[in-house]
């Protein structure tokens, strides 16, 4: 990156007022609130969803006006050294569905003169397939956690300089230096979440408790499960007592049999659409994230989440450059700032998952920081797990996928 780039909101952001009227410190998650380690320490409390508030939405839209209207305008990494000519440059992102928000990518494009383009994968297993394939001309990729140490040993990412995401420094610290990547080498945390269950309060009486509702007959042709072999066999381990991350032979047969025996009652497995399904009533459960069953909850109150007894799977979803990025400065720069807190807290309020920025829990509406199903209490962290690398064990999942899938 030519020359020194001015950047917005690098003030401290300890306080500011809250939707209450009062002004507030942010209190941080509590340090205990970790992902698993290698080991399979559970994971312990975070902070309560009410210990952060934000502002009415009035104060919290003319906030993000007066941002727009007065920031900045910083020099574009893309510049070249000589007359300082800017070169035509097109950052490629490779993400999930429905990851991004509009205003966050055009103020980006708008602020260093860098077009972004974007591409989507439903899994992560459909994004290591595709780069593996030789797909190229992608930037910047968005893998899941136990995505990330794949991609790493596969010699697919591109190391970070982290003098240019400054920004690294508003992540959560216990949200950092976790087992796919204990430096932040090559992922630097960008949202986080959970799977659990979303249905239709209307339609499923009594609401569901367990993940054996995905069983229940009453239900046939009104349930959906994601397109993911690892979410998939997670939920059917676990739903049986079992650890997400079982490498047993005979503990994946037994997951397999039983989704074997759920393949009649299922509509469809899909990754991207069901927060649509459920809207139109087409399903009435979903095996489902959280912020997408939350986005689908806007537009149809009756839709709830909830994560089952049993537990499930907590991730963090990661902002990785590739090796292959002819833009690493570009794509650097599109890390950080997507980092700063405003942004982030855009992106928030938009696809209802919890950013990695500590800071943007400030600038999100009140009904998103107190949000449990988005920022979840220890009572529900303590039932979650995260899906790990299994190694030599994968061949055994991706046979049991494509014989659930095909037969």
């Amino acid at each position: 990156m030519s020359g020194s780039c001015p950047r917005i909101a690098q003030r401290s952001w300890g306080t500011r007022c809250s939707g209450s009227g009062s002004c507030r410190r942010a209190a941080p998650l509590s340090d205990a609130f970790r992902r698993r380690s290698p080991a399979g320490s559970p994971v312990g409390p975070s902070a309560p969803p009410g210990s952060h508030a934000a502002p009415p939405a009035r104060k919290f839209l003319a906030t993000i006006i007066v941002f727009f209207l007065f920031a900045v305008t910083a020099c574009s990494p893309s510049q070249e050294g000589t007359g300082g000519k800017a070169k035509s440059v097109t950052l490629h992102l490779f993400t999930w569905s429905d990851y991004t928000e509009e205003t966050v990518i055009k103020e980006f494009e708008r602020r260093f003169g860098v077009k972004v383009v974007t591409d989507t994968f439903g899994s992560n297993e459909e994004l290591l397939a595709k780069l593996q394939g030789g797909a190229a001309g992608y930037d910047v990729v968005v893998p899941s956690d136990y995505m990330v140490s794949i991609l790493i040993k596969q010699g697919l990412l591109a190391g970070l300089d982290r003098g240019k995401i400054p920004n690294l420094a508003h992540v959560y610290k216990h949200l950092k230096g976790l087992y796919y990547d204990p430096q932040n080498t090559y992922s630097v945390p960008y949202l986080w979440g959970t799977t659990g269950i979303g249905y239709n309060a209307d339609l499923v009486k009594p609401p569901p408790e367990s993940w054996q509702a995905l069983w229940d007959a009453r239900y046939k042709g009104k349930i959906s499960l994601l397109n993911d072999e690892r979410e998939v066999f997670g939920m059917a381990l676990r739903a049986a007592g079992e650890s997400l991350n079982a490498t047993q032979p005979a503990k994946l047969e037994a997951a397999k049999a039983r989704l074997m025996a759920q393949k009649a009652l299922v509509k469809t497995y899909t990754s991207e659409n069901y927060d649509q399904l459920l809207v139109s009533g087409e399903v009435a459960l979903a095996h489902g994230w959280s912020g997408t069953v939350l986005r689908a909850a806007d537009e149809r109150p009756s839709i709830k989440y909830v994560i089952p007894k049993e537990g499930g799977t907590i991730w963090q979803d990661n902002l990785c450059v590739l090796k292959s990025s002819a833009h690493k400065d570009e794509a650097m720069a599109f890390i950080n700032f997507l980092l700063e807190p405003q942004m982030a807290a855009l992106i928030t309020s938009k696809v209802k998952y919890a950013s990695a920025s500590e800071e943007a829990r400030l600038f999100v509406p009140k009904e998103i920081a107190q949000n449990p199903a988005i920022y979840p209490p220890a009572s529900v962290v303590a039932r979650l797990e995260w899906i790990k690398d299994v190694g030599e064990a994968i061949k055994l999942y991706d046979r049991a996928w494509t014989e659930l899938k095909v037969k």
